[in-house]
């Protein structure tokens, strides 16, 4: 039986992202900015968690989010800290898995959803769709269909000799596609894409692309949508493949930025380097804000 293949399609823009990144990591690299400082590695982690948490309806600020992980205590929903807690720890642990093994991939799922799922570390074991409002937006293969289908794809990774860059995207869709999971799977597709990235380039583990994600979530599943409609992979590719570009170059300007600069300047760096105009209540709730005379006095 002929090897399974996802189905996608490398079209001229998808070459010009992927030569793009490549150009903005090489630029990046030339500064001699090859790692993160260890301040900028631990704020993009939490950057990374709070935004991919957000995108799944977590409603904690990120202000909570990084007083959670350093030991603080922090009002909210007890579900949603747990949530929090088992990110960091995922994020934590990436390095220890191989990402074409399914058996760490159902590890990582197990610590992702400890104390949220009965059978987290499990496939699921029923069908599911995925519904906005009450509209069905995709069905998923059946729960029995799933272990073959992961073991296909697995294998498809383990000899895939794409750029790692197509072949995170193609991974993530894929995996998004066949849903093989009762929940956890948003945050664990976009998890195992930053694991494929970071064995190509290590640096990319604390590339915060889940901010890029939040911030353009309509077009994120509207690119998931064009891909089903599609019977393939490459409008996903094209989405992800921006989002990545924008999250390395944002990247590598607050590299540059000194360490004494607050994660709220740099986001409101970033804010204004796209030269909207911005009222002070846009401003604020660009930043996760809510308190004026606090933000007027940083």
């Amino acid at each position: 039986m002929k090897a399974y293949t996802p189905p996608f399609s490398i079209t001229p823009e998808i070459l010009d992202l992927v030569a793009r990144i490549g150009e903005a990591l090489g630029r990046w690299s030339a500064h001699g900015e090859t790692e993160f400082s260890p301040r900028l590695r631990r704020g993009n982690r939490i950057r990374t968690i709070h935004a991919s948490l957000a995108i799944e309806n977590n409603s904690l600020s990120l202000e909570q989010v990084t007083a959670l992980l350093d030991g603080k205590r922090v009002l909210g929903l007890p579900r949603e800290i747990q949530e929090v807690r088992n990110a960091f720890a995922a994020y934590e642990q990436i390095h220890a898995w191989q990402p074409s093994r399914s058996e760490h991939l159902l590890a990582a799922h197990g610590v992702l959803m400890s104390g949220l799922l009965d059978n987290a570390g499990h496939y699921r074991d029923a069908g599911v769709g995925i519904y906005r409002n009450t509209t069905l937006l995709h069905m998923a293969p059946p729960a029995n269909r799933v272990p073959d289908l992961m073991a296909d794809l697995c294998g498809w990774l383990a000899r895939e000799e794409q750029h790692p860059l197509l072949a995170s995207c193609v991974f993530h869709y894929e995996f998004e596609f066949i849903h093989p999971f009762a929940d956890g799977n948003g945050r664990m597709g976009r998890l195992w894409q930053t694991l494929i990235l970071s064995r190509w380039k290590p640096v990319l583990a604390y590339l915060p692309v889940e901010t890029v994600i939040h911030n353009q979530q309509a077009a994120y599943y509207q690119a998931l949508a064009d891909a089903d409609q599609a019977g393939e992979a490459t409008p996903f590719i094209s989405f992800m493949l921006q989002a990545l570009l924008s999250a390395v170059e944002e990247a590598a300007l607050s590299d540059q930025v000194t360490d004494y600069v607050t994660d709220q300047v740099k986001r409101l760096l970033a804010i204004l380097a796209a030269q909207e105009e911005l009222r002070t209540t846009d401003l604020m709730e660009r930043l996760q804000l809510s308190h004026k005379p606090t933000f007027r006095g940083n």
